[in-house]
């Protein structure tokens, strides 16, 4: 017997028929996983044996989403809005059945059972579920990304953690990875910790049962729980939590968690991919990561250069991407000009090869012949460069590095209006990190309104630097304003 095949349910939010049809593939002891946003739906695809579309006009349709899988795994729509052109067309596109809203549970489950009778029996030790992704280039550095990534994949190592700039694809070796692993045939699935609010982060890594929180009407498989046999990547991680890092530590080190409001042990066979393009080292030392989890992250780690750094892999990635988008978009361009190329090498993008793709992309799409010329291109030499020169530059003569903090954290309060959180984005540090140097500096503490008008002033914090508190006034005067202006003022009154 075959494993319990895995049924993926695809809405918009929170819709009764989709929960009446959890609760009947549960009792016939199908595995349900729901996915209620389009990366939900594209990430829980890769492990789906079935899967049932609830269809409604939206920001987006599981329609549409789903659409290109039918011809691979049975797909069902339950529409929430039928229309007979919509169910006629639906048929036609390979979806083996087309359901009102009224449709009864029972149904849609024989309905999905009979095609994967017909399909035949579930396995997991076929092919791969993803095709190693193409990792162009010719550069030195790539060679030996490539082969140290192939030891990699082929080792027991459970952990590995890739870094890198934006936009250098660092989730192309992280697909690389799991292809070319004993877990190919397993799921893939990955997550970007910042796109996520904490509180359902935690949902969406280690799932949740029923009533652990309000909105739980239902339990919730979690993706380490989704991807055993496989391979769970986690981008940005950088970002996560002081509280999510040391529960993921756990994970790590004794294969086991919990769901939220579960009692359960879960111990899922996973192997953990994680990429950022922070420095950790730095994010550890400001107290912003756990040492411990870096250590156990860092097992095994793949250092991607940026583009500019690898000029030699510039030309095969641009040719490469009009291979692509030629065909994707039907387009008649077929090669790069000589002047392309000399452009596109001179190029120092900032973006690294997300920015070579879009650009190749727009080329493409613009170009109107076999032949893409550097007209096509659009690139602004003078402004890459200068988006990658540094914002400061040290004189000749030096500077006191405490006065110099001291004077951007001010500035940046000012621009602020006394909010330290939006100080702390201004300046890429955490609110700890300000409130920590507003304290070291005795700078402003806080803003208040001023009696006339609806102009805001600082308050100084006299306790922290007793020379900067204003002297006594009958008004509620600027506290930074120099005292012989005060005094013209009250003279003046």
């Amino acid at each position: 017997m075959g494993p319990t095949p895995t049924i993926l349910l695809a809405c918009h939010g929170d819709v009764p028929q989709a929960r009446a049809l959890h609760e009947q593939l549960e009792r016939e002891g199908l595995l349900v996983v729901v996915g209620r946003t389009l990366n939900d739906v594209r990430a829980r695809l890769r492990a789906a044996d079935a899967a049932v579309a609830f269809h409604a006009p939206g920001p987006w349709t599981p329609l549409d989403v789903l659409e290109p899988e039918a011809r691979r795994i049975p797909v069902a729509v339950v529409a929430l809005e039928p229309e007979i052109e919509e169910a006629l067309a639906a048929l036609r596109a390979g979806f083996i059945h087309y359901a009102p809203p009224t449709a009864a549970p029972i149904d849609l489950v024989a309905r999905l059972r009979e095609a994967l009778a017909r399909r035949g029996p579930t396995t997991r030790s076929g092919p791969p579920s993803i095709e190693p992704p193409a990792i162009v280039g010719r550069s030195r550095v790539l060679a030996e990304i490539q082969a140290l990534l192939r030891r990699v994949a082929t080792s027991a190592a459970s952990t590995v953690l890739i870094t890198g700039e934006s936009g250098t694809g660092k989730d192309v070796l992280a697909r690389a990875i799991h292809a070319h692993s004993a877990r190919a045939a397993g799921p893939f699935m990955n997550i970007t910790c910042s796109a996520i609010p904490e509180t359902l982060l935690e949902s969406e890594l280690f799932g949740h049962e029923r009533g652990a929180f309000t909105d739980a009407r239902e339990r919730k498989l979690g993706l380490l729980e989704q991807a055993t046999g496989g391979t769970v990547f986690l981008d940005e991680i950088g970002e996560m939590s002081l509280q999510l890092q040391a529960k993921l530590l756990r994970v790590l080190e004794e294969r086991a968690f919990r769901r939220v409001g579960g009692r359960e042990e879960i111990r899922p066979d996973v192997r953990i991919v994680a990429a950022t393009n922070r420095d950790l080292r730095a994010r550890v030392r400001e107290g912003q990561f756990r040492a411990d989890l870096y250590f156990r992250l860092a097992v095994v780690e793949l250092s991607l250069p940026p583009l500019r750094e690898r000029p030699e892999d510039v030309e095969p990635l641009a040719r490469h991407f009009i291979e692509r988008f030629g065909i994707e978009l039907r387009s008649p361009v077929r090669r790069l000009s000589a002047d392309a190329v000399r452009l596109l090498q001179r190029y120092p993008w900032p973006g690294n090869v997300r920015e070579l793709r879009n650009t190749i992309e727009r080329a493409v799409l613009l170009c109107d012949g076999p032949e893409l010329d550097a007209e096509h291109l659009h690139l602004d030499l003078a402004r890459a460069s200068r988006a990658l020169e540094p914002g400061f530059r040290l004189p000749d003569g030096g500077i006191v590095l405490r006065d110099l903090e001291r004077d951007l954290l001010q500035q940046a309060l000012e621009h602020a209006r006394g909010n330290q959180t939006e100080a702390a984005r201004l300046l890429g540090m955490s609110r700890d990190q300000v409130r920590y140097r507003v304290e070291k500096h005795g700078l402003i503490a806080g803003w208040r309104r001023a009696d006339h008008g609806s102009a805001e002033e600082p308050i100084v914090n006299s306790l922290l630097d007793p020379e900067l508190a204003p002297e006594p006034t009958d008004t509620l005067a600027d506290p930074l304003r120099r005292p012989e202006h005060c005094h013209e003022r009250r003279e003046a009154a």
